[in-house]
């Protein structure tokens, strides 16, 4: 088992760092007392929350027209700002937790898809998948970490997915604590989300209880326990709901039966592209939120959420906590049962349309952050890593996220910043192999089978519906030349050769 010391893992991460230290040490030194900066003096304690699989279009801040009920989250949003163009790194789990938790994009180390067990492989299609690095490595400098360096204590809860070997679970990556936290990407319970869990680092409970309650209640002992501590604490609450298998109390799943019902809901279908050789219909997609079980997982979730919330206020932590609700990826709506629809975006898990890596994001921080407020610049989930790092005062070298702060006010859309994503597989929910780079509203999607482009404008066309590529050839030849660059920076990984035929390359630099 390895046992590197976080000085020795810094060491590795530190070059070309200092101009952007001198950034965070200004933005701390300027900070406001009431809604702006963080205020070094008084770091918070610190709660993430992650949902599995939560669609943008899943939660009534985001859709005041889903049918699933979200009272518990509305009422945070309030309290705290949403993001509207939030995305995760990837279109599937692995790789966008392993930007939560390295703040890095995972291209950069070869963590494109999500964590196989050993012996099990990626799909292959017309091409060979590109090479994974099947864990988050030893040698990443995890947000637990640096604050663990910054006088936190850390602990994490439930699901993990970064890796198979216990050398890479929670308890070896900075977490002091691990509960539910292993190799697994789902749930392994009876009828997945019912106890005996048949998880490692989880004891079983009492026969059919029901694991979101349950990684709740031990969230909320971990609050009750770190308040009596001195130093300040960093929980991650990695929930597996809303992932398949679909399971939730009986109850709620008849009460959800019942209210589709009576509110006339019936369930449609679309048809998403032609994606995979020899596949003689368009894959089907949902259209309709009206699935009981489902909703009844959601409704759990954010009943759950609630108790969190109440906790702390119970506690009189409230006030001093830094609480982000987030998820990893968007809504499944293409496979495995199409449980969600992610209208009006297009897609959902497993593509690189929005559907699939435009996810909520709130934060709410009493005192720092002006309540109720909607942003929407484009950011990403590798911009909480340095978020939270300078909400705490801790120093760190540079990585792909940017600070969130100041998120107080509306901003404009930045256009000189550019997102990028990579995605060299098959995904198990129809996805292409793909990479998308957006800049301000423009967003390039390249297939990396032959290499053509779609090109679309967010602002004015959400759905991805209009293809410009051939209407604006400068713009998509401009975002092509710098996804090609970004290749060369990231050192992405591609398709490899089937049966004799070679996939698209990024041309080579002639400079």
């Amino acid at each position: 088992m390895a046992t590197d010391s976080n000085e020795n893992k810094c060491t590795t991460r530190t070059q070309n760092s200092k101009k952007l230290l001198a950034l965070i040490t200004l933005l701390v030194v300027c900070s406001c007392t009431a809604h702006g900066q963080p205020d070094q003096a008084t770091p918070p304690n610190i709660l993430v929350v992650v949902v599995d699989d939560l669609g943008q279009m899943d939660i009534e801040p985001n859709n005041p027209d889903t049918f699933y009920r979200t009272p518990n989250i509305t009422r945070f949003a309030s309290q705290g700002v949403r993001f509207d163009n939030h995305y995760s790194a990837s279109p599937v789990c692995s790789p966008s937790r392993f930007a939560l938790m390295t703040g890095r994009n995972p291209a950069v180390a070869g963590a494109t898809d999500w964590f196989h067990k050993e012996g099990d492989t990626h799909r292959s299609e017309r091409f060979k998948p590109a090479l994974v690095n099947e864990f988050m490595g030893r040698e990443e400098l995890t947000i637990a970490e640096q604050l663990k360096s910054g006088g936190y204590s850390t602990a994490f809860v439930g699901k993990w997915h970064l890796g198979e070997e216990e050398q890479y679970w929670p308890e070896n990556q900075g977490f002091d604590i691990n509960i539910g936290g292993y190799w697994s990407g789902s749930p392994k319970g009876r009828d997945g989300y019912f106890s005996p869990y048949r998880n490692p680092r989880l004891e079983d409970g009492p026969d059919g209880e029901y694991l979101t309650e349950r990684l709740t209640t031990e969230t909320i002992a971990l609050l009750q326990k770190m308040k009596r501590q001195e130093s300040p604490f960093f929980i991650f609450l990695s929930y597996y709901t809303v992932h398949i298998p679909l399971g939730a109390p009986e109850q709620s799943v008849s009460e959800n039966r019942t209210r589709a019902k009576e509110l006339g809901r019936l369930t449609e279908f679309g048809q998403e592209e032609q994606v995979w050789p020899n596949t003689e219909t368009p894959r089907r997609v949902r259209k309709t939120q009206d699935h009981p079980v489902y909703a009844a997982m959601v409704e759990q979730m954010d009943k759950n959420f609630g108790r969190l919330l109440e906790a702390l206020e119970d506690l009189g932590i409230a006030d001093d906590t830094l609480v982000i609700f987030t998820s990893d990826n968007g809504g499944l709506s293409t496979s495995e049962g199409l449980p969600t629809s992610n209208l009006p975006f297009r897609g959902g898990k497993g593509w690189l349309y929005e559907g699939g890596i435009r996810v909520p994001l709130i934060i709410r921080w009493p005192g720092r952050l002006t309540p109720g407020i909607v942003n929407s610049s484009p950011v990403i989930n590798m911009d909480l890593y340095p978020t939270i790092l300078d909400s705490a005062g801790v120093q760190h070298a540079a990585v792909d996220g940017e600070s969130l702060f100041p998120v107080q006010k509306p901003r404009k859309q930045p256009q000189h910043r550019a997102l990028y994503w990579h995605y060299p597989h098959y995904s198990n929910q129809g996805g292409v192999p793909a990479s998308a780079i957006r800049v301000g509203d423009y967003k390039l999607i390249r297939r990396l089978e032959d290499g053509r482009v779609q090109l679309y404008d967010l602002s004015s066309d959400p759905e991805e519906l209009l293809d410009l590529a051939s209407q604006m050839p400068e713009k998509a030849n401009e975002l092509a030349d710098l996804l090609n660059a970004w290749y060369t920076h990231a050192g992405a990984r591609f398709l490899n050769p089937k049966s004799g035929v070679t996939p698209w390359r990024p041309p080579l630099k002639t400079d």
